[in-house]
């Protein structure tokens, strides 16, 4: 159970009271004949292999309030496609597969290219841009849901409470943000959030000095949560990160498009765990050794935008402040941990932290010396300015594959 205390500058939907599943999902079947409701599923091949997707799917069968599933599909071979196919048959809901990688998508793909607007990196973000096109394209919903396929504690609440608050004609939300607590093996979770997003953020005002972007970030209780939900009239306008910035470089379209008053947090479970990210150490093309670098990269760019000026001096600041800032918060979390019963490696943190140090510098380093990086992908209403025809080809491209390959 949750306090109903309100911070920062987005307002917190908590789960005060547990109100009965069947309550939420009646309300939002009544929603739904109003404002059509989806859900994207980004997801590798291999995540139909794990049992996570499995309770995800058995869940979904149960939801009564879906009108369209979209479901990005990467890293799968011909059978692998047929395979899932197979496997998403079940649900009762309209859905439909984007094969990533099969060969229709890949010509728009490359028509995309010719014309410098694909997106240039491989993964979760270029993932999620596609199956907002083809929801954008087949113009069958108002409101979208978003999470992951890999959740280990998924029941279908999370995606009631998720959706709800863009789902209600009550609300004026444009978007919503699902937070909720990281248990994994009895220990917390979230070191990526908890251990460089937060302190960064308080380092970063700390150092350049009050900035409203940086209490907005501050605000969210999870600001890398992969569940968000959002409005039709978003999701033309968004552009997302191709990096591992996706979640934070959202946040950072969303406060430049809309005011903080169309924005929201909520509670979506008491307890979350799926899988988990490689620190990478010696990696930092790889992990959360990347994920620091690509976040932290994020934040710059974002601060260089409202005039804030970085030069080798500044970073070294940052970094310093970062550090000292992350050590009190692991006291901080140590505590909590310990009062709940929970495990908490305080040598273990510190060594994040000392790594996530010094990604931040890395950071600065790559910022500086690459002044003209592009990190955003361009948004589907600049694709349809360019290619007026583009959502026809794409509806085109995907009933293509799903008829050769069925």
């Amino acid at each position: 159970m949750a306090d109903s205390f309100q911070s920062g500058t987005v307002t917190t939907l908590h789960n005060i009271v547990d109100r009965p599943l069947h309550e939420l999902e009646s309300e939002l079947v009544s929603f739904s004949n109003k404002r059509p409701l989806g859900l994207i599923l980004p997801s590798l091949y291999s995540e139909l292999e794990r049992p996570a997707l499995e309770t995800i799917v058995n869940e979904l069968v149960q939801v009564p309030y879906l009108d369209q599933i979209v479901i990005g599909l990467d890293r799968a071979s011909e059978e692998e496609y047929r395979k899932a196919i197979r496997y998403f048959d079940r649900l009762p809901q309209s859905h439909q597969i984007l094969w990533n990688d099969g060969p229709n998508l890949k010509k728009i793909d490359a028509l995309l290219a010719e014309n410098g607007l694909s997106p240039n990196q491989l993964g979760k973000g270029r993932n999620v841009w596609y199956c907002i096109g083809y929801m954008l394209a087949t113009d069958r919903v108002e409101s979208v849901a978003l999470h992951d396929c890999d959740i280990i504690t998924y029941d279908r609440s999370l995606l009631a409470r998720l959706i709800y608050p863009v789902a209600s004609p009550e609300f004026r939300y444009q978007y919503s943000k699902g937070y909720y607590a990281r248990v994994a093996n009895n220990a917390l979770g979230g070191r990526a959030s908890r251990l460089l997003v937060t302190p960064l953020i308080r380092a970063l005002a700390q150092s350049l000095g009050p900035q409203d972007y940086l209490s907005f970030m501050d605000s969210f209780r999870y600001p890398l949560a992969g569940e968000f939900s959002m409005r039709k009239d978003v999701m033309a306008e968004l552009r997302l990160p191709s990096d591992w910035g996706l979640e934070v470089g959202i946040l950072m379209e969303m406060v430049r498009n809309y005011s903080t008053r169309r924005i929201c947090q909520v509670e979506i479970a008491d307890i979350y765990d799926h899988k988990h990210q490689d620190l990478s150490a010696d990696n930092d093309a790889g992990g959360l050794s990347k994920m620091s670098i690509d976040i932290s990269k994020a934040f710059f760019r974002k601060l260089a935008t409202s005039s804030c000026v970085f030069n080798p001096g500044v970073f070294r600041t940052i970094k310093a402040s970062y550090y000292r800032i992350a050590l009190d918060l692991i006291e901080s979390y140590h505590s909590d941990a310990v009062m709940n019963g929970l495990k908490f490696d305080v040598h273990a943190e510190e060594q994040i932290v000392e790594l996530f140090a010094e990604n931040i510098m890395k950071a600065g380093d790559l910022f500086l010396n690459n002044p003209m990086e592009q990190p955003f992908v361009p948004h589907w209403n600049r694709v349809l300015s360019a290619i007026p025809d583009i959502y026809e080809q794409l509806l085109d491209a995907v009933a293509k594959d799903h008829a050769l390959y069925r």
